[in-house]
């Protein structure tokens, strides 16, 4: 009844039903079939802070230590690391039911879309409170066929995944004046990462700006504003000072001098540069301007004359255009391009409220067209290699793994790990690190020694490395050739430091600790290794 009284809204439920499948399934058969991707590691980060938190260790992950700034001066990794001092996160334990329901970093991709998709319904409630149904269907199907929306949901998990559906629902509940939830929200929304306020700067902004809600805007200003600073100077900085000695020079050491800067030194730096500040805003320009275009199409280009979308998406795009990682910063592909899309999206909405005459027949097709090429253009990217069973890596020279042979070396690599004890301590290379995250002691191949809860340095028991895939990329990708050399160097390393290898099963390599070498998998080993190092 309720399809058939309301079609706009049985379409968009629709297209969420597909869009959920459909990314469901591309991110499951990544994980099983262990596509690597840019970020493969965070995946393992993510589960291991879950899981950990779970038992009662909060936020604690040897995994992330790895990548603390005390390691990078030398210092072992730790498992009592709190990653609360590289991203203030406290939004997780939102979904820690979730994640006891479905204890896995598979269980988490699928949280990952499940909150994407929702925020897209939220989106359509949003829009169908200025607009009829049709007009609100066509700007929550846009967000479905988003670049900036498919192709971050089909990463690995990350925390800005929840942006969407707190954003959304927080300006949901300004226009209808649910005061409580509106600060519930808010208060969540700074909770996501230490600087997501600057999304809810953005929309106290243009609240205090347009005087929709001149108190409400400056209120979320200061809080946002004040939050930030707080939580960067004075709580990170109480488990690690990697916020300061790592990530603030990494993302934005161009402003200032020296090893070490706090939020207010990088402001200042910022300010007292402007020149520095308006080259590093437009340049360089044609990836910004690619990045801004794959943000703007789904929506037919509307943010671009809608100045509420400035305003609202201004902060957030700002703070990517300035940062140093542009590789990362200016993909629509990774979780920073979530960001912009809040601001994009309900900017959109208050401009086909002041211009309702245009949505005619004819900017109906271009608008369609619009969605069609963003579907074209994700989908021929090959979003963190999804599609990598369909689609090609590289063309020349031609990198491809079909589907019956990538089902072929998971299989082996599953059987491998099948030899790992679930409670030992690992080392496993990053796309294979996820599966074995659900444990205490977890670092990244070729490290092998850490700091135990005892505060004692150990050797990991296990360390399993997957060379076959290095393998296959090298031949296009020069950095998949360093690894591939470095990699075997680690395990020729590993050998002598009392490290015997298991089992090598089609270039994965098991190894453990103060064992004897099967004579069987040394023998496979030494033929890889010099079949590798001697291409025929």
């Amino acid at each position: 009844m309720i399809g058939q009284k309301y079609p706009q809204f049985r379409l968009v439920v629709s297209v969420a039903i597909l869009f959920w499948i459909v990314c469901v399934g591309l991110v499951l058969q990544r994980y099983f079939n262990f596509y690597p991707t840019y970020v493969s590691f965070d995946q393992g980060i993510f589960n291991q802070v879950f899981w950990n938190t779970l038992h009662g260790r909060w936020f604690e992950s040897s995994l992330s230590s790895t990548e603390s700034s005390t390691v990078m001066q030398g210092n072992l990794p730790d498992v009592a690391y709190r990653r609360l001092g590289q991203h203030f996160t406290p939004a997780l334990l939102l979904w820690l039911p979730w994640y006891a329901l479905f204890p896995s970093a598979a269980g988490l991709s699928v949280l990952q879309v499940t909150l994407v998709t929702l925020a897209g319904l939220v989106l359509y409630a949003l829009a169908r409170h200025y607009h009829p149904p049709q007009l609100a269907a066509m700007i929550a199907v846009s967000f479905y066929g988003a670049i900036a929306v498919i192709s971050p949901t089909l990463a690995n998990f990350h925390d800005i995944c929840q942006i969407p559906l707190f954003i959304f629902g927080l300006l949901l509940a300004l226009e209808k004046r649910w005061w409580w939830l509106l600060g519930v929200l808010a208060v969540l929304t700074l909770l996501v990462r230490e600087d997501s306020g600057v999304v809810l700067f953005g929309i106290g902004c243009f609240l205090a700006v347009s005087r929709r809600s001149l108190w409400i805007g400056m209120g979320l200003c200061g809080l946002s504003f004040s939050y930030m600073l707080l939580v960067t100077n004075l709580v990170m900085p109480q488990f690690s000072q990697d916020v300061s000695q790592r990530f603030m020079i990494e993302q934005f050491g161009q402003f200032v001098d020296g090893n070490s800067a706090s939020t207010l030194d990088v402001l200042g730096g910022i300010l007292r540069n402007p020149l520095r500040l308006l080259v590093e805003v437009v340049t360089p320009f044609d990836r910004t301007l690619r990045y801004l275009l794959g943000q703007w199409v789904p929506l037919a280009f509307i943010p671009v004359i809608s100045p509420a979308s400035w305003i609202l998406a201004g902060f957030p795009m700002f703070k990517i255009l300035i940062q140093r990682e542009e590789i990362t910063s200016l993909s629509l592909h990774l979780r920073y391009a979530m960001t912009l899309v809040p601001g994009l999206f309900y900017g959109a909405i208050l401009w086909w409220q002041a211009h309702p005459h245009f949505f005619q027949q004819r900017l109906r097709r271009i608008w369609i067209g619009c969605i069609i090429l963003s579907l074209f253009f994700t989908i021929t990217s090959n979003p963190n290699r999804v599609l990598s069973f369909a689609i090609p890596d590289s063309f020349q020279p031609w990198v491809y793994v079909s589907p019956p042979r990538q089902w072929q070396h998971s299989q082996a690599i599953q059987a491998l790990l099948s030899q790992i004890p679930p409670e030992a301590s690992v080392t496993a290379t990053d796309h294979v690190v996820a599966h074995v995250s659900s444990r205490r002691q977890v670092l990244r191949f070729p490290m092998q020694r850490l700091r135990d809860d005892r505060d004692k340095p150990i050797r990991v028991e296990y360390a399993i490395a997957d060379l076959w895939y290095l393998q296959q990329y090298q031949p296009a990708f020069t950095d998949y050739r360093k690894s591939l050399q470095e990699a075997i160097a680690a395990i020729d390393q590993l050998q002598t430091r009392r490290y015997g290898i298991l089992s090598f099963q089609d270039g994965v390599v098991l190894m453990r600790w103060k064992a004897v070498s099967d004579p069987a998998a040394l023998a496979g080993w030494s033929a890889y290794r010099q079949s590798v190092k001697n291409p025929v």
